[in-house]
């Protein structure tokens, strides 16, 4: 017989093990036949209202110039109906719980519905290394990273919500390239003060441009934030080297402050610590939607329904509009937004017990086609709704990838929210770069503060 001991210890060693993935070749053969290369269900729903998967957009549409807006291949389609206050318990079933609440609180929020079109598309590239890396990719110890891969979406078809949350975390964006975006954390009379910035974003993992033996095999990607304006903000720089197994190699960070002309370590820069000049309406791993570490919250996959989502968002960051166009008091400009029915998957995060954060649990909904997160309700240590998060993301089509345009986090108590990504404004969208590793060092970043 077995002894009590000897039975703990071998316990205590399977569950230090990563935990290995499970699909059988069946399974993986479905990728890119009856599913599409990342995972999602190639056919449309019965009822039709969905399409079949036939690739997305694959080339630039006309009238797009390198480096600029993306012109809306879809700005002739006409609205199918409006959700509202009035009407919105017809299609309960299909909207986010914090799009619900918005409703009741705003009596002119609503959500204009459009023909659904499945126009994500990626880099043949990422859809091989998909594949590949679906026969071998697994959890860290704890869950918290990836082993196995060093770019594709790691599993395609999830077994449960932590291998779900980390497909969106590693989901393809792009390889090195930099953008202008501008922040804005609106009061409940509609006021506001624009924080401007400047990001360079330097992928690893699944950056097409690198071969895999030659990526660093624990980093997801270089990222570095300079804040330009208002004055007062203007210079602040914040690096992150972001890695994938963050057990084996924590986040690293640091800040280049232009009052003290010092760089210094940031190890706050996590979790629910303040994000970057949000007034306090998002946290650090709110950014994005979410990212870093999944080691404070229990992940459940709920499963996938179709439901009614910010999609093909090209009107939103449209430069003939303005931010006083954009940014409304209470919400976004309802009528710049575009909804379409998808399939999405949904997480159910809840927070482990003994460990703190504002978020007592969070309500994931993520697109199929792109593992983009577009929707969270986020709940308060009460346990009540507190916060409504969309993203508006459209198509890159000339990467191509899917990727984010405006980011709203709502307070749905406060009657107060924060937009990110805003770029009508810029003039600088995406630009390729050219960088090395010592670029995003922290000797370099005090080169960046005082040029």
């Amino acid at each position: 017989m077995i002894s009590m001991k000897t039975w703990a210890a071998a316990a205590l060693a399977a569950f230090a093990l990563p935990a290995m993935a499970e699909l059988p070749a069946a399974e993986l053969a479905k990728l890119g036949t009856t599913l599409t290369p990342l995972g999602a269900e190639k056919a449309g729903n019965a009822a039709g209202t969905i399409p079949a998967w036939t690739g997305g957009i694959t080339e630039p549409v006309a009238g797009y110039k390198p480096g600029g807006w993306y012109p809306d291949p879809f700005a002739s389609d006409k609205p199918l109906f409006t959700i509202d206050a009035k009407n919105m318990e017809q299609y309960k079933d299909h909207l986010p719980l914090g799009a619900m609440d918005m409703m009741r609180k705003y009596p002119d929020y609503k959500m204009v519905v459009y023909p659904t079109h499945r126009s994500a598309s990626f880099p043949a590239c990422h859809y091989e290394e998909t594949k590949s890396c679906a026969a071998k990719a697994r959890l860290a110890p704890g869950g918290n990273g990836v082993e196995g891969c060093t770019g594709g979406v790691p599993f395609p078809i999830p077994q449960n919500g932590n291998e779900a949350i980390w497909n969106t975390l590693l989901r393809y964006r792009g390889g090195t390239y930099g953008l202008d975006w501008d922040q804005a954390a609106v009061t409940r009379s509609g006021d506001y003060a624009l924080v401007k910035f400047k990001y360079e974003y330097d992928f690893q993992y699944g950056n097409c441009a690198i071969p895999p033996a030659k990526r660093e095999p624990n980093l997801i990607l270089n990222y570095l934030q300079e804040t330009t304006a208002p004055a007062r903000l203007a210079g602040y720089i914040l690096l992150v080297h972001e890695t994938v197994n963050q057990v084996k190699e924590p986040r690293s960070a640091w800040t280049y402050n232009p009052g003290q002309r010092r760089v210094r370590l940031a190890p706050n820069v996590a979790y629910d610590n303040p994000g970057t000049a949000a007034d306090g309406l998002r946290t650090n791993d709110d950014f994005g939607m979410y990212n870093g570490a999944t080691d404070r919250y229990n992940w459940k996959l709920v499963g996938k329904r179709e439901m009614y989502i910010p999609y093909n968002s090209y009107k939103m960051d449209d430069p003939k509009y303005k931010y006083s166009d954009v940014l409304k008091a209470g919400h976004l400009n309802q009528d710049l937004a575009r909804y379409e029915l998808h399939r999405v998957w949904i997480v159910d995060a809840t927070l482990k017990p003994g460990v703190s954060h504002i978020y007592s649990r969070r309500t994931f909904y993520i697109d199929e086609d792109s593992w983009a997160i577009v929707a969270i309700d986020a709940y308060d240590g009460r346990g009540q709704l507190w916060r409504y998060a969309e993203q508006h993301n459209y198509n890159w089509y000339n990467v191509p990838m899917w990727y984010a345009g405006v980011e709203v986090h709502n307070d749905l108590q406060s009657g107060r929210y924060i937009a990110m990504g805003l770029r009508n404004e810029e003039k600088r969208v995406y630009e390729p770069l050219k960088r090395s590793p010592a670029d995003y060092s922290p000797e370099a970043l005090r080169g960046i503060g005082t040029r």
